[in-house]
C-alpha cells in the first residue's frame, strides 16, 4: 500500500544503504612543547561535510564524547582534562532529551600534560564519536605514543609522583602481598552477557570460521545504487504526468500538434518537427536538472535537505505551491520572457525554431508545472546524488514530451482526448493538498533538530488526518475553491479517490493512541515523540555476544541477525521505536530468529587486550567490547557504520544483503522473509 501511494504522492525515491566503510574523520596528533616542563598534546580533526564530531563531557546517557585514555606513562604527568576548541555547536537532542554539544568542519582537543623525569614515555588515545543524519560512526581511536627527553623537569611533580609510585606498592602489599609482575593490564573478569552461560562452547577452529570475511558474498546479494534512481526516474514519469493534465500544458497539446501538421504538407515532416520538439522539451528539462546539480553538487544537495533552517525553507516553499495550486494566487514568471522567446521562434527557422517553441512551452506552463519540479527536485535532493536532479527532470520531460509526438504520429487519437474543463482544476487542487501534507515532513525534520517539541507524532498525525479527511470532502464536493466551477459535481473517479481519501484519513486514527501504522511510518516522527501511547510491544535481544549467540543458534537450529548498534546510535533507537514494534516484526525476531546486538560503544574492558591488523593495515589495539565488535563489523562484513542489520546462517554465512536505517516497515519484513527462506532451503 505504502508503494502505490509513494508512486503516486510523487515520493518514489528509495534509499538502499549498501555495506560500506566510511571515512569521514582524518585525525592528526601531535606533542607542543615549549621552554616549561608543561606541554600540550593536539589531536587536529578535519570532518567531512555532513558529519559532526561529539564534544567533551556529555554524560553518561548521550552519544560517545570525546575522551583520553592513558595505557602507559613514565616521567608524565596529566594536568587538568580534555579540552575541546573550534566552534562548538550547542542543540537540543529530541532523541536524547538533553542538549548535545558537537563539532562540524574541524575541531581540536588538547590535553595539558607535565613533565617529571629527564626521559619521558607516553601511550595514549584518544576516543571519539562521529554522527550524521543517517548514521554512526563506532567509537573511534587515534593513537598518541611519544617518548623522548624532557625538555624541562618539574621537581614537585617528580617527587610526588615517586612517593605516589611509593604509597601504590604498600596498598598492594597491604591487600595480599601480590607480586606487581603478577599485575597485568586489562585482566579484568569478562562482563556476564545475556543467556551465554547457557550457550554451548564453540573451539578455536569454529570461531575462526564464524569470524572468516564475508564481504564479497555480502555484495553478491546488496541491490546496487542504480536501482534506487530508476525510482527516481519513475517519480520524475509519474510527476511529469500530472502535470500533463493542468490546465496549463493540455490545452496546448491539440494546439501544437495541429499547428505543426497543418504547416506541413508532408505528413512525415510534420511527425519529425513533432518529436524534434518533444525531444526539445526533454533536453530543456534535463538541462534545468543538471544546472542544480552543478550548482550544488551531491553533498550540498544532502546538506539541504538534512539541514533545519532549509527543511523550514523547504516547508514554507510547498505550503505556498500548495496555495498557489488552491487558487490563491499563480506563480507566473515575467510576460515579457515567454513574448521574446515566441517572437525569437517566429524569426527563426529549422531546429531553432522548435526548440525555441518548446522553450516557450516551459515559460508558460511555470505556474502549473512549478510547483510540482519544485517538489520533485526536493525530493530527490535526499538522495546525496550528483545524478539525481538530472535523472529526476529526465523521466519529468519524457512525460510531458511522449503526447506530442504521439498525437502527430496518430492524429485521431485527438479526437478521444479528454477535453479540457473542471476536472483539471480539481487535479491541480489534490495536488495542492499533497504538497500542503509533504510541507510537514520538512517541518518535522527542524522541529526534531532543535527540540521545539511543537509537531510530535500525534500532532502531526492529526493534521495529515484533518488535510486528507479535507481532501475527501472537496472530492465529494462539499465545498469548492476559487477556480473551481460553480455547479462542480462529483464524477465517479473523484468518488473513489475521496473514498480512499477518507479512508487513509480513518485508517491514521488509531495512530494517535501508538499504533505503528506502516504505511506513515517513514513520513511521520519517530515513536518515542509519542507523549500518549498505549501500543506496547519491545524487542530485546537475546545475546549481546556474536559467539554464544551463534553457539545457540546453532543447537535451536535458527538463522541469526546480527544488529551492529550502539549505545550513543540515534537511528538505531529509531529503528527499535519505529519498525521493531510492529507486530509482525516483533514475532519475527523473537521467535524465528536468534537476535544478537553488539554495541560497538560498549566500554567494558576486554578479559586481555589485543593487538589486530585493522583493514587498512594498521595495527590497532583491542581493549574495550566495543573495540571488538567493532573490528568484527569491519573484518567480516566490510562496514563501520551503524544500524546495520545482517542475516547470518549457522556457519556466519550471510542469507541475503545487509539492511541499514530505513523505516520502512514492508522492506523490513521482506528482508526478514528472504533470510528464513533462504535459511530453509
Amino acid at each position: 500500500m505504502r508503494k502505490a501511494m509513494s508512486l503516486a504522492l510523487l515520493l518514489l525515491v528509495a534509499m538502499f544503504c549498501n555495506a560500506q566503510m566510511a571515512d569521514p574523520v582524518k585525525f592528526k596528533s601531535h606533542l607542543k612543547t615549549g621552554s616549561t616542563a608543561e606541554a600540550e598534546i593536539v589531536f587536529d580533526g578535519k570532518i567531512a561535510h555532513g558529519w559532526h564530531v561529539y564534544s567533551t563531557n556529555l554524560g553518561s546517557d548521550g552519544p560517545i564524547e570525546a575522551s583520553f585514555h592513558v595505557d602507559k606513562k613514565d616521567g608524565v604527568e596529566l594536568v587538568g582534562k580534555l579540552t575541546p576548541r573550534g566552534h562548538e555547536i550547542s542543540m537540543m537532542d529530541n532523541m536524547f532529551g538533553m542538549k548535545l554539544r558537537f563539532f562540524e568542519n574541524s575541531v581540536q582537543f588538547v590535553q595539558k600534560v607535565k613533565f617529571t623525569k629527564p626521559t619521558y614515555t607516553l601511550k595514549a588515545y584518544l576516543e571519539y564519536g562521529a554522527c550524521n543524519d543517517e548514521m554512526c560512526m563506532p567509537p573511534t581511536q587515534v593513537n598518541a605514543h611519544f617518548s623522548g627527553k624532557s625538555p624541562a623537569i618539574d621537581g614537585k611533580a617528580a617527587a610526588d609522583e615517586k612517593s605516589a609510585e611509593t604509597d601504590d606498592v604498600a596498598e598492594t602489599l597491604k591487600a595480599g602481598g601480590l607480586d606487581s609482575s603478577m599485575v597485568k593490564a586489562g585482566a579484568v573478569d569478562s562482563v556476564a552477557i545475556a543467556d551465554s552461560a547457557a550457550a554451548p562452547q564453540l573451539d578455536n577452529a569454529e570461531v575462526q570460521k564464524l569470524w572468516t570475511p564475508v564481504i564479497k558474498e555480502l555484495a553478491k546479494f546488496d541491490k546496487p545504487v542504480s536501482n534506487s534512481l530508476l525510482y527516481i526516474f519513475l517519480a520524475g514519469l509519474v510527476g511529469g504526468f500530472l502535470a500533463l493534465f493542468t490546465p496549463c500544458v493540455w490545452p496546448i497539446i491539440p494546439m501544437t500538434v495541429s499547428f505543426f501538421l497543418k504547416r506541413n504538407k508532408d505528413r512525415k515532416k510534420a511527425i519529425r518537427e513533432a518529436i524534434t520538439y518533444g525531444v526539445s522539451i526533454v533536453v530543456i528539462y534535463v538541462a534545468l536538472g543538471l544546472i542544480v546539480s552543478l550548482l550544488f553538487g551531491a553533498s550540498a544537495l544532502n546538506a539541504l535537505s538534512t539541514n533545519a533552517i532549509f527543511n523550514i525553507l523547504f516547508c514554507l516553499l510547498l505550503v505556498v505551491f500548495a496555495a498557489s495550486f488552491f487558487g490563491a494566487f499563480e506563480i507566473t514568471l515575467p510576460s515579457s520572457w515567454s513574448n521574446k522567446i515566441d517572437q525569437k521562434s517566429d524569426e527563426t527557422s529549422g531546429v531553432l525554431s522548435i526548440f525555441l517553441m518548446a522553450f516557450t512551452l516551459s515559460l508558460v506552463s511555470f505556474s502549473c508545472t512549478g510547483p510540482i519540479i519544485g517538489f520533485l527536485l526536493v525530493a530527490v535532493a535526499s538522495e546525496g546524488s550528483i545524478v539525481a536532479p538530472t535523472i529526476g527532470m529526465l523521466g519529468f520531460a519524457v512525460a510531458l514530451a511522449i503526447p506530442f509526438a504521439l498525437f502527430a504520429m496518430f492524429p485521431t487519437l485527438l479526437k478521444s482526448a479528454p477535453k479540457s474543463g473542471g476536472w483539471m482544476n480539481v487535479l491541480k487542487v489534490v495536488l495542492g493538498f499533497i504538497e500542503l501534507a509533504f510541507a510537514l515532513k520538512f517541518l518535522s525534520v527542524a522541529d526534531l533538530a532543535y527540540g521545539w517539541h511543537i509537531l510530535d507524532r500525534e500532532t502531526f498525525l492529526a493534521l495529515w488526518i484533518a488535510i486528507f479527511s479535507l481532501l475527501g470532502l472537496y472530492l465529494l464536493g462539499i465545498f469548492n475553491f476559487p477556480h473551481d466551477d460553480e455547479n462542480r459535481r462529483t464524477n465517479v473517479p473523484q468518488f473513489f479517490l475521496a473514498l480512499g481519501s477518507l479512508a487513509f484519513a480513518f485508517y491514521m486514527i488509531p495512530g494517535l493512541w501508538g499504533a505503528p501504522l506502516k504505511a506513515v511510518s517513514a513520513f511521520a516522527p519517530p515513536m518515542n515523540t509519542q507523549d500518549f501511547n498505549l501500543y506496547k510491544n519491545e524487542v530485546h535481544p537475546r545475546f549481546k555476544d556474536f559467539e554464544a549467540g551463534m553457539a545457540a543458534a546453532r543447537l535451536e537450529g535458527k538463522p541469526v541477525m546480527i544488529d551492529f548498534t550502539g549505545f550513543g546510535c540515534v537511528n538505531c533507537r529509531k529503528m527499535e521505536a519505529a519498525v521493531w514494534t510492529d507486530a509482525k516484526v516483533a514475532d519475527m525476531l523473537n521467535n524465528k530468529y536468534v537476535l544478537i546486538s553488539l554495541y560497538v560503544d560498549d566500554k567494558t574492558p576486554l578479559p586481555e587486550q589485543m593487538t589486530v591488523t585493522d583493514t587498512d593495515g594498521t595495527q590497532r589495539t583491542l581493549r574495550t567490547v566495543g573495540d571488538k565488535w567493532s573490528y568484527l563489523q569491519r573484518y567480516k562484513f566490510g562496514s563501520n557504520t551503524q544500524p546495520m542489520y545482517i542475516l547470518l546462517d549457522n556457519e556466519g554465512k550471510p542469507l541475503t544483503g545487509s539492511r541499514s536505517y530505513d523505516e520502512d516497515i514492508n522492506e523490513y519484513m521482506d528482508f526478514l522473509k528472504v533470510g528464513l527462506d533462504n535459511y530453509n532451503k
